[in-house]
């Protein structure tokens, strides 16, 4: 299970600590649900996921405020003696000194944001679905190409890196060389990273480390990329039959998630990035419900109908 510190989320939404219990970096979260207590607070405290970040809005300090001060400390207490990581309070709202005292009695911490409740709560859950989003390491290179995540696979030493470094020369960009971290952010979609101590780094055999962002600018590379493509690259072998048409889909599984995917051929003579440049927009085109080897297919049945008629 990965899990993401409070200090982390501190900082990444500029959060205001309005009382501190402890050290915010033993404060694990370990979930991307999040809760806004409202059931809660009217004393409905079952099925209550006290794994949550609890997120307290207008609508909760409005009712809060409509309780006298012993009913609203005595509904907090029940909330607070859940040890949940934390409650952030939206809007910049004013904090009651009844909810101040029952964070410091069960040692909760309390944050603020100047953020209005529903655009806290989506950055938070993105945020929160990313950094503990179940994930694998694949040995490989992630470039993208005309605005496709392209995962190009392959055993070492076929050229995997030169293609890449090729490909960032025609403009288009470098997310990871040689360890791809792979994410699966929902049921569809795997988003993928370089570890940070080889980030926009890259390894050619005979010449050695290179880094492409100050070779080649901050344009070239980019942190993070979804994976719409899986190139597997083999050295070619003269018995094996290839696919020529492209009718019949392919698909790599990664994380439970199905990603297109090709087989291309790696010999002398061959320009891979090249062709890298054509399945990209070739799979764009796809994607858009246009598939040119279906179309070739139909145009000659067709026309072999029409011949024999």
């Amino acid at each position: 299970m990965f899990s993401v510190t409070l200090k982390e989320i501190v900082e990444e939404f500029q959060l205001e600590v309005v009382t501190e219990s402890g050290v915010l970096e033993d404060v694990l979260v370990t979930t991307p649900d999040v809760n806004r207590p409202g059931l809660q607070l009217a004393g409905y405290l079952d099925y209550f996921g006290a794994d949550r970040v609890q997120i307290i809005g207008k609508v909760e300090t409005s009712y809060l405020e409509s309780l006298s001060p012993g009913e609203r400390y005595d509904r907090l207490d029940n909330l607070f003696s859940y040890s949940f990581p934390c409650a952030v309070i939206t809007r910049g709202l004013e904090i009651f000194p009844e909810m101040i005292e029952v964070s410091k009695k069960y040692k909760i911490p309390i944050l603020r944001t100047q953020d209005i409740t529903s655009i806290f709560l989506g950055g938070l859950i993105r945020y929160l679905n990313v950094q503990l989003a179940p994930r694998v390491t694949k040995h490989g290179v992630l470039v993208e190409v005309y605005g496709e995540g392209i995962l190009i696979l392959g055993e070492s030493g076929v050229g995997k890196s030169e293609t890449a470094l090729e490909l960032v020369k025609r403009g288009h960009r470098l997310i990871a060389d040689d360890l791809v971290e792979i994410r699966r952010v929902s049921d569809k979609t795997l988003l993928a990273t370089a570890p940070d101590r080889i980030r926009h780094f890259i390894e050619i055999r005979g010449v050695g480390i290179l880094d492409v962002k100050n070779l080649y600018g901050m344009g070239s590379v980019k942190v993070m990329e979804t994976i719409s493509l899986i190139i597997n690259l083999e050295l070619w072998d003269e018995n094996k039959n290839y696919d020529r048409l492209g009718l019949d889909d392919q698909y790599t599984e990664i994380l439970g998630i199905k990603v297109p995917s090709l087989t291309i051929p790696v010999r002398p003579g061959r320009n891979l990035a090249i062709i890298v440049e054509v399945a990209a927009m070739n799979t764009r085109q796809k994607s858009m419900g246009y598939n040119a080897a279906k179309v070739l297919s139909d145009r000659m049945m067709r026309e072999l109908r029409e011949s024999q008629e």
